[in-house]
């Protein structure tokens, strides 16, 4: 891990312009420079980069950020990744904080691994251009397969011989040792020594998404396979590889997802390869085994649009109901295309160029709703099964996050069914709730941490917001309102998190204490266990509680150049507008002062919370019918929520109730 005053050395020593122009054509305008934005297509300059602030924006599609985001997106590496990158370029070594003698040893054991995996590769590729049965066996196979020579180059592919103890014994002649050709996977260690895993197969080489080898599949070849039901064989997890969390394909892949802004899903290893071939590059596949949050999340660092493509036969079908919750919950945008019976993405592909796969693509793929509607709904005459099919519908589109889209695919299912859309919505709401309510079972109730103020046991007078009072007003879920004044405090917090804004306040025991942004909003929000929607935005409040108290600390450099790339770019995206790129993009400055302009923040959060559960109660209300124990209960408690808005609309200063 790169300790943070490496970072700080890093960051000190980039020059944005001079990174930029390593991939932008810039030119000067006043005292910043301006290009073509390399991240969509820009006819004329949108791209500011600000060499007195470091930052780059296009003022076109809204990328933008440290020199450190900018190589993220653009080359599509990792933070730390980034990181080398810039400390190569200016010669500045890296220092990783201090490993334990365990770390040192798991470390090295990593890298060791890597080198092995690193040698394997070419050793197979070298067999199967040079020896006498690699030609003769593993690239007649690959030409079978109508695979160029250049594909198998680009895709590292090889042939491991027949001989049962070939790569052991040529990898321990070249000086590796056993254990790590054991931890890798490459042989196992039987009752007569090491024998090779892959012995007679022709060789599928997995890169991980920084171009290191992981993994390898072997495929047994045409001849062998009747009767057999392991055609293929791949590395078993180790410490550098773990199936769920790699992708075959994504390395040679990325670039394409990213220009293209979609993502093809397929099953095997030859349906990339072929569809590379064909032209269509931006193609990964799972390789058989079931989606993972970590491999969806992977690929949303490139795109968040999916088409998952298979053959139209039961396994295919199957293959597209796997994982597409998690997609959805994810906020991915699927499309789903089952290919004509008997082919899949390898067969279609060679017999079709790029152009024509893509506009059958294109007229062809339809959204997962519409697809799972007609897959599991349409001709189901039982009225179990088919209010079953509805029910697991409605779940999937429960599952995503974004409320339009959701709403918009509700609809779209009430239409197309000829049930009432209030119907679908209820059966919905139902769900989400009962998904947050096992959800916080699980949890329990915790609330954020409070830093400093750990010990107040009651609020400081002025400075909090009308208490909740113990009533369920906690963030079930949010709508745009919500998500706005969100990203807005934790904008102040990101900016002026250690700045003071309550001097020497009394607290209930006789001592004084200050309080700045950050511990402010902690201790308001945690008053009631209200924390924010994003955990990104939870961990930066936290962070800023627990370093607001060290000399020097300033939030919005230390979130900025913070370990965490996601943390980075979201504190930087926050921090743009704050550091004008030109007199031509100026931003409004915040009125009154800071620490009113936090207050009102908090107060607008509490009663959008207010006025979202007063909503529910009426709807709630409606429901209940002709139940009255349970309408007085909610009237209790819609008078209870309208008493407290009553009471935050007067702190807001509003004349008129919302």
């Amino acid at each position: 891990m790169i300790d943070r005053q490496t970072i700080d050395k890093i960051m000190d020593a980039t020059n944005i312009v001079d990174v930029v122009s390593d991939f932008v054509t810039l030119r000067k305008a006043g005292v910043n420079y301006k290009g073509l934005c390399p991240f969509h297509d820009d006819t004329t300059p949108s791209f500011m980069v600000s060499p007195s602030k470091q930052i780059c924006k296009c003022f076109s599609c809204g990328e933008g950020g440290t020199a450190v985001n900018f190589l993220m997106k653009h080359e599509q590496i990792t933070y730390p990744e980034a990181l080398r990158w810039l400390a190569k370029k200016y010669n500045i070594e890296i220092q990783e904080k201090e490993l334990t003698d365990e770390e040192k040893q798991q470390q090295n054991d990593r890298d060791s691994m890597f080198i092995v995996n690193e040698w394997a590769m070419k050793y197979f590729q070298d067999i199967l251009k040079n020896d006498p049965d690699g030609i003769a066996i593993g690239k007649q196979y690959f030409r079978s397969r109508g695979i160029r020579d250049d594909i198998i180059e680009k895709f590292n592919l090889g042939f491991a011989l027949q001989k049962r103890d070939a790569l052991a014994t040529a990898a321990q002649k070249a000086g590796y040792k056993a254990e790590f050709l054991e931890k890798t996977g490459l042989c196992i260690k039987g009752e007569k020594g090491l024998h090779d895993r892959y012995a007679g197969r022709v060789i599928f080489p997995w890169l991980n998404v920084s171009g290191r080898v992981v993994a390898f599949g072997g495929r047994l070849l045409d001849s062998r396979t009747k009767g057999v039901q392991q055609k293929y064989v791949n590395s078993p997890d180790s410490e550098i590889y773990h199936k769920e969390r790699e992708l075959y394909g994504l390395f040679q892949a990325k670039k394409a997802i990213a220009k293209e802004d979609r993502v093809y899903m397929v099953e095997g290893y030859t349906d990339v390869i072929a569809m590379h071939q064909c032209g269509l590059e931006n193609v990964v596949a799972n390789s058989g085994t079931a989606l993972s949050v970590h491999q969806i999340k992977l690929l949303r660092r490139f795109t968040q649009n999916i088409t998952l493509l298979y053959d139209g036969d039961e396994a295919g079908i199957h293959a597209a109901m796997r994982g597409t919750d998690m997609l959805l919950a994810e906020g991915m945008n699927i499309q789903v295309l089952l290919l004509p019976d008997g082919d899949d993405p390898d067969s279609f592909a060679r017999k079709h160029t790029a152009t024509e796969f893509k506009e059958y693509i294109e007229k062809n793929a339809t959204d997962f709703i519409s697809f799972k509607t007609r897959l599991t709904v349409e001709n189901v005459t039982d009225p179990v099964k088919r209010s079953e099919a509805i029910g697991g519908i409605v779940k999937s589109i429960s599952m995503i996050p974004e409320q339009i889209l959701r709403s918009t695919y509700l609809s779209t299912l009430a239409q197309r069914l000829g049930i009432k859309e209030q119907t679908l919505l209820n059966s919905m709401n139902g769900m989400i709730r009962k998904e947050i309510e096992d959800k916080e079972k699980m949890k329990g109730s915790v609330s954020p941490e409070s830093g400093d103020n750990k010990g107040l046991n009651e609020a400081p007078s002025g400075s909090q917001s009308p208490n909740l009072g113990g009533t369920d007003f906690g963030l079930h879920s949010i709508d745009d309102q919500t998500r706005e004044v969100e990203r807005l405090l934790i904008q102040s917090v990101i900016r002026h998190g250690e700045e003071i804004i309550f001097e020497q306040i009394e607290t209930d025991d006789g001592g004084h204490i200050s309080m700045n942004v950050a511990q402010y909003v902690d201790y308001d929000l945690g008053s009631d266990g209200l924390m924010f929607h994003d955990e990104r935005y939870n961990q930066i409040l936290k962070e800023t509680v627990a370093h607001s108290g060290e000399e020097g600390f300033k939030a919005e450099t230390y979130f900025m150049h913070h370990p965490d790339a996601d943390i980075s770019h979201l504190a930087t995206q926050l921090a743009i507008d704050r550091h004008q790129l030109g007199r031509g993009f100026q931003v409004r400055q915040r009125e009154g002062s800071l620490r009113q302009h936090v207050q009102h923040l908090v107060l607008d959060l509490r009663m959008d919370i207010v006025e979202k559960r007063m909503k529910e109660i009426q709807t709630e209300m409606r429901q209940a019918g002709s139940d009255m124990e349970r309408v007085r209960e909610l009237m209790e408690e819609f008078k209870s929520a309208q008493e407290l808005r009553n009471a935050l609309a007067k702190q807001l200063g509003n004349d008129i109730i919302r």
